[in-house]
């Protein structure tokens, strides 16, 4: 595969971050960390997210747990709350790995004796908050909070945890939902159809049950009502779906004790891995994105590891017909099989390794897509390195993450070759008034070089969730795209959080089209590769951990490409969204 001038880069980036690293755990080999418990360091990166998955007690992608934010939006780290206690214990001096060195040219001062080791926690792909016990995945919701008395009160509690016996095993029940609604204008934006202004009214119902019976059993179901109103132009899969099921699965606890866990599910199921680049609920539609098959994970020690294959179901999956009428049950797609294995390490301080495999086989390709066979081997490194301004160890906190991956297989004959590379590197300034945070992102999905040869370098972006990476208008998505992105947030009060983010796109490849955000292809090749500059600025406030509203406006100044291509004025977008959940 040929590389242009930018992919070389990021890949350097990419190998450059992973050996430093490699350093770092040579460094801090001899000096195992200490956690709360397993379950917070899943919670981190969602990898084993029905085991524990609490990514988004305080921040998740949108109004609490549904955030419409841009990629480059990644939240600062607040002062003295960490994400659902999924936090990592801050490192003495001595255990620094090199990196912390190079990017503050001095070792942090340790704590002061006897001063209790504050917690830092990575942030998640969005800066909306999203506190108390609901996540992005109902069904690795935690009201154990309920359990102390003076705890602040929340609808449906009295549903939560009914505790009971049946033919003399533990029975434990929970039932809850939410109630979601958005009103949402947008102007010529890259969607099916002509160029066109829509004024959108978006409801979102979701209700579960979670039984779980005995030490080594559980159901849960969880139904979705998904409707839209007032938009004329043809409509999306991401917006209608009405009365059906988003899970419906069966695990079996094959063992579980304080260091291990194995657990069986089958079913259908939401998927939720790492940074969400890859695999992704995509919680800001209106509809949500669902599998069914055979899932398996593992937990040993500060090991995880989950193996699946399922089959996509909803048609936020891009996969199936839009339900309109809501007499459609949805069924899954057999002609479409999703594989794949993720491990995740957590054994060094304020560190996340990831290694994994993905594989899709679409047995029925489009021309002019980027499916087929497709398989990626991929990684992922993130880092936290608290600096010390003389105040405390951790008065500012880096967060760096690198993360790319090499795709290969089959496209309608011919042999793929692309692959996909991403680095974010940010600070916070804990002790500043509001607590600002800026960041720089930079983010390269490969293009086809050659349309008349036999391989195919066009990146596929398997099941993301494009609205946080790739402009808040979701005009593009990663396939065929650079993108540089510098952002600010900053949080005025504990409640309210407001960000804004800036975004240069251009084509990876000039001799491929664009991409849509649902992986359609626009526009023909050769007619240069600017796709333009995004703005976008939003903020959110949470009245209660159970009741928010967010608002947020995004400009889209389009490039030489789309204006030679599909001519159309420049995109502008607003929305403004409240969340109920019970």
């Amino acid at each position: 595969m040929r590389l242009d001038f930018p992919a070389r880069h990021c890949l350097i980036l990419l190998f450059a971050a992973l050996f430093v690293g490699v350093m770092g755990v040579e460094r801090v080999r001899g000096n195992p960390p200490t956690y709360d418990n397993a379950a917070d360091l899943a919670a981190v990166d969602g990898s084993k997210s029905s085991l524990s998955a609490e990514i988004d007690g305080r921040i998740t992608p949108a109004i609490g747990q549904d955030s419409p934010l841009p990629g480059s939006l990644i939240p600062r780290i607040e002062d003295e709350t960490v994400v659902n206690g999924a936090g990592f214990v801050e490192q003495t001096s001595a255990e620094f790995p090199t990196l912390h060195s190079f990017l503050t040219s001095q070792p942090a001062p340790p704590p002061k004796p006897g001063a209790p080791k504050a917690k830092l926690a990575f942030p998640p792909p969005q800066v909306v908050n999203q506190p108390g016990p609901w996540k992005l995945l109902f069904y690795d919701n935690d009201f154990s909070m309920l359990k102390n008395p003076n705890h602040e009160w929340m609808p449906g509690e009295h549903l939560k945890d009914m505790e009971g016996t049946l033919f003399g095993e533990d029975l434990r029940i929970s039932a809850g939902g939410e109630l979601r609604y958005r009103y949402i204008t947008e102007k010529n934006r890259i969607r099916r159809g002509p160029a066109t202004k829509e004024d959108l009214n978006l409801i979102r119902w979701r209700n579960y049950l979670d039984v779980h019976y005995s030490d080594w059993l559980r159901l849960y179901l969880e139904q979705i009502d998904g409707s839209v109103s007032g938009d004329r132009a043809p409509r999306q899969a991401i917006d209608e779906n009405r009365w059906d099921l988003t899970n419906a699965f069966v695990d079996l606890v094959l063992f579980k004790d304080d260091d291990r866990s194995s657990i069986f599910r089958y079913g259908r199921q939401e998927l939720f891995f790492g940074r969400q680049r890859l695999i992704s609920p995509l919680d800001w539609s209106n509809t949500r994105r669902t599998f069914q098959g055979f899932r398996y994970m593992h937990q040993e020690g500060d090991w995880k590891l989950d193996l699946f294959t399922v089959n996509p179901v909803s048609a936020a999956s891009g996969f199936n017909n839009v339900d309109i009428s809501g007499t459609n049950f949805d069924k899954p797609n057999y002609d479409v099989q999703f594989s794949g294995a993720y491990t995740t390490y957590t054994g060094i301080e304020n560190t996340v390794f990831d290694l994994y495999w993905l594989w899709m086989d679409n047995s029925q390709p489009k021309p002019g897509f980027a499916d087929g066979s497709r398989h990626l081997v991929g990684t992922r490194y993130a880092q936290l390195i608290p600096v010390s301004d003389g105040i405390a160890h951790d008065d500012r906190v880096w967060d760096v993450e690198v993360e790319g991956g090499y795709q290969f297989g089959n496209d309608l004959g011919k042999e793929v070759q692309a692959g996909f590379a991403t680095m974010v590197v940010g600070q916070t300034w804990k002790r500043n008034p509001w607590q600002p945070r800026f960041s720089g992102l930079f983010y390269w999905g490969s293009g086809d070089e050659n349309p008349n040869d036999n391989i195919n370098n066009t990146f596929f972006t398997y099941f993301p969730l494009g609205h946080a990476y790739w402009a808040l208008s979701d005009n593009v998505s990663g396939q065929n795209l650079i993108d540089y992105s510098l952002q600010l947030d900053v949080k005025p009060t504990s409640k309210l959080t407001a960000a804004t983010a800036f975004h240069w796109m251009q084509l990876a490849s000039g001799q491929d089209s664009g991409y849509q955000v649902n992986q359609t292809p626009f526009g023909a090749a050769g007619n240069g590769t600017g796709l333009g500059t995004a703005l976008d600025v939003y903020g959110v406030y949470n009245f209660k951990p159970w009741w928010d509203m967010q608002a947020g406006y995004s400009w889209y100044w389009f490039g030489k490409f789309v204006d030679r291509t599909i001519p159309r004025g420049d995109c502008t977008q607003f929305y403004i969204q409240t969340s109920l959940r019970y």
